[in-house]
């Protein structure tokens, strides 16, 4: 049970700290499709970081300094999407995509250039991070506590009191809702959605090097981030893009996701024989139950996925 708990909320916390990054740029205007590619380009970063970190570093200067690439990377791929989507107006959905394939790939090769060029006979995509890990890890008797965990719900409060208690957030929501409107009363659309494509950024960044930490030593990128950047998106929606909701809904996905990692401890589970990749499919399959209820309730931003036209009232 404790390390269905200790999934769960590893889990969760990949999915919080994506859908949040989702929430930004949604109340902002911009659909951003292309978190999937974020968060390889975040983890990617928080990897090499951990790869090349000095000898002898500090556990809290490795965390920070992790963190710290995570997020300029991360700030820096989705601002691909800011200029595309926003200055010259493409289709946010094709943008999107064409970050995600993006994204896998120029990770992929990336990690082979540096490990061919340390070793002419290596061409994997992998990176080993045994050592560096074990800084996010504190292991309190049989629970293995990540400190990803606390970053997720200090970003959730983050979310929340900038979204719902600043002028900002009201700002930014107000562009997503209508432009026109807040453009009327001084607000600059453009900067404003700017910000919330780049904060979208930043927290998919942490959550892909949060995903690839989960439970493992090292990362195949190749292998992308399995459809998080996706499934993050549905939290979202189902959180009705709200960050506390959002949260509710990260941890009812995480726990679908962590019997996957976990069946085999449950003996009501193996007993009904059900195969392993059908645990692996849980969290998806339930995302497209739930959707296909709840969409019509949903309330979406008026104004998200729309390229905003000053000539146009």
């Amino acid at each position: 049970m404790l390390l269905l708990i200790q999934y769960t909320l590893i889990f969760a916390s990949v999915l919080l700290l994506v859908a949040l990054g989702g929430c930004f740029a949604e109340h902002s205007g911009v659909i951003n499709l292309g978190l999937e590619g974020i968060m390889v380009i975040g983890a990617l970063g928080g990897a090499l970081m951990m790869r090349y970190a000095p000898e002898g570093i500090s556990s809290f200067a490795m965390i920070v300094l992790v963190l710290l690439a995570a997020i300029l990377f991360g700030l820096l791929y989705s601002s691909l999407l800011a200029v595309a989507a926003i200055n010259f107006k493409a289709d946010q959905t094709i943008v999107g995509t064409a970050l995600n394939m993006l994204g896998t790939a120029a990770a992929t090769v990336i990690v082979k250039a540096i490990n061919t060029a340390a070793n002419p006979d290596d061409v994997s995509s992998t990176i080993q991070y045994v050592v560096p890990k074990k800084a996010f890890i504190v292991n309190i008797g049989t629970f293995q506590f990540n400190w990803f965990m606390v970053i997720a719900v200090i970003a959730l409060i983050i979310a929340y009191v900038t979204l719902y208690k600043t002028k900002f957030g009201l700002r930014l929501m107000a562009c997503g809702e209508h432009p026109q409107a807040a453009a009327s009363v001084g607000i600059n659309v453009f900067k404003m959605r700017w910000a919330g494509v780049l904060i979208s950024g930043i927290y998919g960044g942490l959550g892909g090097i949060c995903y690839i930490l989960a439970g493992v030593s090292e990362w195949k990128f190749e292998n992308g981030v399995a459809g998080f950047g996706f499934l993050a998106l549905a939290v979202m929606i189902f959180g009705q893009w709200k960050p506390q909701r959002i949260a509710l809904a990260a941890l009812l996905f995480g726990l679908f996701r962590a019997l996957s990692n976990v069946y085999t401890g449950f003996s009501i589970l193996t007993a009904l024989n059900i195969p392993s990749t059908v645990y692996n499919m849980m969290p998806y399959i339930v995302s497209l139950v739930v959707l296909a209820f709840t969409s019509k309730s949903s309330r979406a931003p008026k104004a998200e996925g729309i390229p905003y036209d000053k000539s146009t009232r």
